[in-house]
């Protein structure tokens, strides 16, 4: 296991501590797979809020159950490499196209700044709770040039002016 991923289970489970959704192992497994299509979610990692792996995965995809700061995700590689330097606070750039499936939305969570990715204050201008959607992470930044960064269009950049920009793509409605 390499030390990014456990770096980014550590401070996830850190993070969440006190933090309950699902009740039981199967609960959690299911929220977890609830972010991507099935036939991924299959093979996929599923990791608990504390970084307990509870389903071995074969298909390079790990998928997290609904947390205070966010709905369910599954992440390729990338993302999860992202993920983890987010949380470090570190720097990051991106090796490779990057995608991350949230297909449950944000569910409880009450969503995130379009700008900045730390922001607290969900009175801001800029917060949105995205309904079903992926996320992808461009290898090169001047591909991110041009796109729209308003979360009100069905694509668009979030967290553009940061290491961590995105590209945002809503598959359903919002919450």
């Amino acid at each position: 296991m390499n030390s990014r991923y456990v770096l980014t289970c550590a401070t996830l489970g850190v993070l969440m501590s006190g933090f309950a959704l699902a009740e039981t192992p199967e609960d959690t497994i299911a929220n977890a797979k609830s972010a991507a299509p099935a036939s991924l979610a299959a093979d996929a990692t599923i990791v608990a809020l504390d970084g307990t792996v509870l389903q071995e995965g074969s298909n390079g995809y790990t998928c997290h159950p609904q947390m205070p700061t966010t709905g369910p995700m599954c992440n390729d590689a990338e993302w999860e490499a992202m993920i983890g330097a987010l949380m470090a606070k570190q720097e990051y750039a991106p090796g490779k196209l990057g995608v991350s499936y949230m297909l449950a939305g944000e569910g409880t969570a009450p969503g995130v700044s379009n700008s900045d990715p730390y922001a607290t204050d969900q009175t801001a201008e800029d917060w949105v709770k995205e309904g079903p959607h992926l996320m992808i992470i461009l290898p090169d930044r001047a591909l991110l040039e041009g796109l729209s960064t308003d979360p009100k269009d069905p694509v668009y950049v979030m967290w553009k002016d940061t290491p961590y920009a995105h590209i945002m793509v809503r598959i359903g409605d919002e919450e």
